[in-house]
């Protein structure tokens, strides 16, 4: 396939939030060195990508910038020396464009799509050759578009942050892109899931998908409470936390002693009392997305298993302002994704 000379991308250009996004045209560009052109054909929505639109200044170093970290597409093209991939693979990029394995590290920080650099939200996207994994043969792109933020995200925390075991009782917190995938793969892992949102309605759909137990926080405010009486007072054995300052707390006393929780969100503001952490020896890490390694760790096990990541809705690309809108209700159940 011919290298197009140009492409249609939407751009935040300044402070004016999701209704300042402009859809642009800009060069192509030929893959240099280690470098691959993808043809985007879905790219999903997470509350960081509306929160670096809302918010520029503090994440983006220039404009205009590309938003977006998650896409799915075919290769069109390859640089000098690019062995991993081909023209025609269908692959997913990587949040972060220069994390392989190992520990996170600042060279990594500032390698993450949608925000210290060019983000996926285009006809086409540059990226590494390092920088892309393989797709699951049964997904298709837009559902293989869910996994690079939300789905690698919700497997660090499980598999290396809480090192979940077969049996183990898992905590989830809401129903978001980040929770629904974390209870399908703990599900799958052999874990009992207990769930909480707001919506009847979608504990129901949890409940659908595996979730052993399912507490609406809006009808039993202690919700904590709730949690420590379906496991016999001892507590869960991991939570993945989503909401921060706001809900740690009820957290902390909802995972038993010598528990473990991971912290992706900061979604709500409180202060925080460590005496719980210290006197329930509770393990509290904080996980960014995750590395390459993970990611094709859990394609491998996705595929195994057959799962199919929850896909709320769908939007077209000319209408991607009204998806950051949709996403902002929080109105959704799983992932939003935008189809070019």
């Amino acid at each position: 396939m011919q290298t197009p000379e140009k492409m249609r991308a939407w751009e935040i250009v300044g402070e004016q939030g999701i209704d300042g996004l402009e859809l642009n045209t800009r060069a192509c560009g030929e893959p240099q060195a280690g470098e691959v052109l993808v043809r985007v054909r879905a790219s999903s929505l997470n509350y960081r990508d509306l929160a670096t639109i809302l918010n520029p200044a503090t994440r983006v170093p220039a404009y205009p910038r590309i938003p977006n970290s998650d896409c799915a597409g075919e290769i069109v093209a390859v640089g000098p020396g690019v062995s991993r991939v081909a023209p025609g693979d269908r692959v997913a990029g990587c949040f972060f464009q220069n994390w392989t394995d190992g520990g996170i590290s600042p060279a990594a920080m500032e390698s993450a799509l949608g925000g210290a650099i060019d983000g996926v939200l285009g006809e086409y996207a540059m990226l590494s050759e390092q920088g892309v994994v393989h797709m699951p043969e049964h997904l298709s792109f837009a559902q293989g578009a869910c996994l690079p933020c939300a789905a690698v995200t919700a497997w660090n925390c499980l598999m290396h942050a809480g090192q979940v075991q077969a049996d183990d009782t898992v905590l989830l917190l809401g129903t978001g892109g980040v929770s629904v995938i974390a209870l399908q793969l703990a599900v799958a892992h052999g874990a009992k899931v207990i769930i909480t949102s707001s919506d009847d309605s979608k504990l129901e759909r949890a409940r659908s998908l595996g979730a052993e137990h399912t507490i609406n926080y809006r009808t039993h405010s202690e919700w904590d409470a709730a949690v420590l009486e379906l496991t016999g007072g001892a507590g869960a054995d991991f939570a993945l936390e989503v909401g921060g300052g706001g809900t740690l707390p009820s957290t902390l006393n909802a995972v038993r002693i010598g528990g473990r929780i991971a912290l992706i969100g900061v979604l709500t503001q409180g202060e925080i009392d460590p005496t719980t952490i210290m006197r329930k020896s509770i393990c509290l890490q904080g996980v960014y997305v995750g590395s390459r390694r993970m990611f094709e760790d859990m394609n491998r096990f996705i595929a195994s298993q057959e799962i199919v990541p929850v896909i709320d809705r769908h939007f077209p690309f000319d209408a991607a302002r009204d998806a950051f809108h949709h996403l902002q209700t929080a109105n959704h159940f799983g992932k939003l994704v935008v189809d070019l």
